[in-house]
């Protein structure tokens, strides 16, 4: 059992020895996948053509070969990026069907890497969400739903309770390619980050979630939702093998003018043993309203942890932050409503069959293709960018914006290194609780925390901490400084390394797919 051996486990090196062939490690993951198909985590799984990668892996291992770490390693990707030959859906009716001509930039590098991918992940329509409950395929159940952990701590609140309607959500919008890390179907994952759907869900699945600079890695065939924040956004079971996707992803892309002009250089993480030349700053208002008591005192200790292995631990003040969700929103609605003016039933997606007029066959297709989540953002940003309001609202948000942004650059120019926030309010709530509230409430509550490095461009990652009293996952946010991902992650490996965070018990999953899941454990591949 070449897999067996714990959350470290060297999958590349297992390959390179021969102790499993990529095609048995994707046999593994496609029947993980099936036996696990009640999370709803993906929409395609591309089973046919993840065999064939396999056994072209299988091949380049044979002659001695292999085309990097992730070679014959398994994959998944949310499906707001184009595959080609895979469909390509947004959890919406509109591109139901859509199959790309191309592959998203970050698909090929990681093909060509020799990466298997798996399937396309389940998410909110159009990215717009943090529940991952509002895609047409249905919401993503949170795999820690079905932990040992979790139902020793659930107590039913009556004997009539379902046991069913007991799940948790992933948060979102990346909750499938979560899921996916959380419940051991892959590897690794692709989400998208815009203003935290990468980082929530890696903070309610109990995994690791990086959202990179922008520009430091394209976003080429990403079909957008909000331009100047969208950035691919890497899932994993350990900040390592955060690392070595990133080699594999960043870099300048001729296709994405907004990438960095530089070669990125790979690199492997030092093992920090000594923090004392570090400065982490606590911001002050991150203290939001409706914060947990639980996760405040999270934040305490991580605190005191720095501090006690000798870091410089200070208070600091970004004092726009609390105008961040309203700039947020007014900027992300009028982007959304540029964005999504292209699904008209024209040149793809679904079209309507309204043929009264060029105009109604528009009206139609729009209505029958969009959710009422993604049409309310439509109306909210074209209203937000009618004449007589753009000054008024548009233009005021970019300059607040800029505010934002320079609120960070003073707080490292005055000797900080990394920033240590709550990524998520509180632990992931009940499905039939979270749904109660509609999509805007529960986006503002839940971005909140997260936005403000979207807004800023900066790099930022969620590394779970701790489970809570209900046993459900807790994680933290590290953000650092622009394009210094490799300072950002050797202290987020630190942190990780220092807390320890328990390995998910899924006592479901292993009833469901008769003795495949013992093989898979927690391992990493890096």
């Amino acid at each position: 059992a070449a897999l067996k051996e714990g959350l470290r486990s060297q999958v590349s090196a297992a390959l390179k020895e021969g102790r499993v062939t990529p095609t048995e490690l994707c046999q593994r993951c496609l029947a993980l996948i099936k036996s696990t198909k009640f999370l709803n985590a993906y929409i395609t799984v591309a089973e046919e053509t993840a065999l064939k990668q396999a056994e072209e892996s299988e091949e380049r291992y044979k002659r001695g070969q292999p085309l990097g770490v992730l070679d014959g390693v398994p994959i998944a990707v949310k499906d707001n990026f184009n595959t080609a030959g895979i469909e390509t859906t947004c959890a919406s009716n509109m591109l139901r069907g859509y199959v790309s001509p191309y592959n998203a930039t970050v698909v090929q590098k990681l093909l060509n890497q020799g990466a298997v991918l798996l399937g396309k992940t389940n998410l909110d329509e159009f990215a717009m969400g943090s529940g991952s409950t509002d895609g047409v395929f249905g919401p993503v159940r949170n795999p820690w739903s079905y932990s040992r952990q979790y139902k020793e701590k659930s107590v039913p609140k009556s004997h009539s309770e379902d046991k069913e309607s007991n799940w948790v959500i992933t948060g979102g919008s990346s909750g499938g390619s979560a899921a996916a890390v959380s419940s051991f179907t892959c590897f690794a994952a692709l989400g998208s980050d815009t203003g935290g759907s990468t980082r929530n869900p890696a903070a309610h699945c109990g995994v690791v979630g990086l959202k990179p600079t922008y520009g430091l890695i394209s976003r080429h065939g990403l079909i957008p939702l909000v331009n100047s924040m969208d950035v691919p956004g890497i899932l994993t079971r350990c900040v390592d093998d955060a690392a070595v996707v990133l080699g594999s992803l960043a870099g300048h892309d001729p296709k994405d003018s907004t990438t960095i002009q530089d070669d990125f250089k790979p690199f492997e993480l030092p093992n920090l043993t000594d923090v004392s030349k570090l400065s982490v700053g606590i911001p002050k208002e991150y203290h939001a309203p409706g914060l947990s008591s639980e996760i405040l005192a999270l934040w305490s200790k991580a605190a005191d942890l720095f501090k006690n292995a000798g870091a410089k631990v200070v208070e600091v003040s970004l004092p726009h932050t609390r105008y961040s969700i309203v700039c947020y929103h007014v900027l992300c609605t009028a982007e959304v409503a540029s964005n999504m003016a292209r699904f008209d039933g024209l040149e793809y997606g679904h079209r309507s069959d309204m043929n009264e007029s060029t105009e109604s066959m528009y009206a139609a297709t729009r209505r029958e293709g969009f959710n009422d989540v993604v049409r309310g953002r439509i109306l909210s940003g074209n209203y937000f960018l009618l004449k007589q309001n753009y000054e008024k609202y548009f233009i005021k948000a970019q300059k607040v914006r800029r505010l934002i942004a320079n609120d960070f650059v003073k707080v490292f120019r005055s000797g900080v290194d990394i920033l240590l926030t709550p990524t998520t309010l509180s632990d992931a709530a009940p499905y039939l609780e979270f749904i109660q509230e509609d999509n805007r409430t529960r986006s503002t509550q839940d971005d909140i925390l997260t936005q403000a490095a979207n807004m800023a461009g900066l790099p930022a990652i969620n590394v779970p901490t701790a489970l809570s009293e209900r046993g459900l996952p807790v994680g933290l946010q590290f953000i650092g400084r622009s394009f210094q991902e490799k300072q950002l992650l050797t202290v987020a490996k630190w942190f990780e390394k220092q807390v320890q965070f328990p390995m998910i018990q899924l006592e479901e999953v292993t009833r469901h797919d008769n003795g495949v899941f013992q093989y898979q454990k927690s391992a990493s591949f890096s």
